[in-house]
């Protein structure tokens, strides 16, 4: 059956404008079309009650796996039970209204399992972009987080072919060091110029790319140089640094909630001294956000937090668009960072990520303009993916 959302106000997240009092008819999975008030439409009516529809967020940091505080993950654990804890904190994000997701390295690839199970309407969730696997060095960043362990551009590129061919939709790579483990920093780079060349190889030959967690500058440029696209953290990043990946046309997820989310770090088990670690890193941290769109490099929202947890009172993936804002991002341009960049990015921005004839309905609804405040988004009342309403609390 068609719908038709009655009484609402549009979004336009490409245009940074309102569309005042129309009505949005939903035909199966699509936006059948954006009408005026007045138009009559064939369908059963859903009153949105004046609210301002937009697209459904997207969230492009995600561990769904991870286990907190971190030294209690098990490596050997059952693959049952690692997709089973991914879809709960995958099916919590879609009834906070993110729609969509993109996996950065899970354990047992349980990613593209519940990728599949939802394609297939086995369960309910959001969009899934999987990563499968990351790719790191032997003893690296993501060693003890079940991710890829290898060595020399030869045995990288056969392990980037190998996630590809088992269903990843792009490549993740460890150059540096992170928070999570005490003995690592940020500066010092964890894979070779030529190792990252054979990954971004491997990519480019099934039409995708490589987005790498990356803490400082010098790795960072190293890796534009070698073809990188995207770029996790940016903890300590340079002018340079942040117009290298401006050039090249690639984006950064700065994932600012990392370094800013002590209360939810305790809450969750975490040991002080990561706390501490995180925290020391934040004012550093936002500074190199800043110094990333003072550079015209493109933002995208991700929050290496669950996606449907709570930091602060509010959703963490709102919470992340928020600190965003307060790191100089406009409404508007937070807003992109959680919908049309991201859409971009993952290659269909011709059928997601805004509010438009033709493309998949993903919607959330809230009572106030988000280009106005920000905040609107922490009273996201009405949730729909693929056409399918999953909360109205209007």
């Amino acid at each position: 059956m068609n719908l038709v959302l009655a009484n609402c106000n549009v979004v336009d997240v490409e245009q940074g404008r309102i569309q005042e009092n129309r009505n949005l008819l939903i035909e199966g999975q699509f936006i059948k079309g954006v009408t005026g008030r007045q138009t009559r439409s064939e369908g059963r009516p859903v009153d949105l009650k004046g609210t301002y529809v937009l697209p459904g967020l997207s969230n492009m940091h995600n561990n769904l796996s991870m286990v907190f505080p971190f030294k209690n993950t098990n490596l050997t654990e059952s693959p049952a039970i690692t997709v089973l804890r991914c879809y709960r904190r995958a099916y919590d994000a879609l009834m906070a209204g993110i729609t969509t997701l993109r996996t950065v390295g899970e354990q047992n690839r349980v990613d593209l399992s519940l990728k599949k199970m939802i394609n297939e309407g086995w369960v309910k969730g959001p969009r899934i972009f999987a990563g499968g696997k990351g790719l790191g060095a032997v003893g690296g960043h993501g060693s003890d987080f079940g991710q890829i362990e290898t060595k020399g551009p030869e045995e990288f590129g056969k392990a980037a072919r190998r996630e590809l061919a088992r269903g990843a939709d792009h490549l993740k790579i460890f150059i540096t060091g992170g928070i999570a483990k005490q003995e690592e920093d940020f500066e010092k780079p964890q894979m070779t110029k030529e190792e990252m060349v054979a990954v971004v190889s491997a990519a480019r030959s099934r039409g995708t790319y490589v987005t790498a967690h990356a803490g400082s500058s010098l790795p960072i440029m190293r890796a534009v140089e070698a073809g990188v696209k995207c770029f996790e953290h940016g903890y300590v990043l340079s002018r340079e640094a942040a117009q290298a990946i401006k050039n090249s046309n690639g984006c950064l997820v700065p994932t600012l909630s990392v370094t800013r989310s002590g209360d939810w770090m305790r809450k969750n088990g975490f040991e002080e001294w990561t706390i501490e670690k995180a925290l020391s890193a934040g004012k550093t941290h936002v500074d190199s956000t800043k110094t990333a769109i003072r550079a015209g490099v493109r933002i995208l929202n991700g929050t290496d937090l669950p996606p449907g947890d709570s930091n602060d009172g509010v959703n963490a993936t709102v919470r992340e668009i928020e600190f965003l804002t307060e790191a100089g991002l406009s409404p508007l341009e937070a807003l992109r960072a959680a919908t049309t960049y991201p859409s971009a990015l993952c290659g269909v921005s011709k059928k997601l990520g805004s509010v438009k004839e033709g493309y998949l309905a993903d919607l959330v609804a809230v009572p106030d303009s988000p280009l106005s405040d920000i905040r609107a988004l922490e009273k996201i009342g009405f949730v729909m993916k693929d056409g399918e309403i999953f909360r109205n609390e209007l």
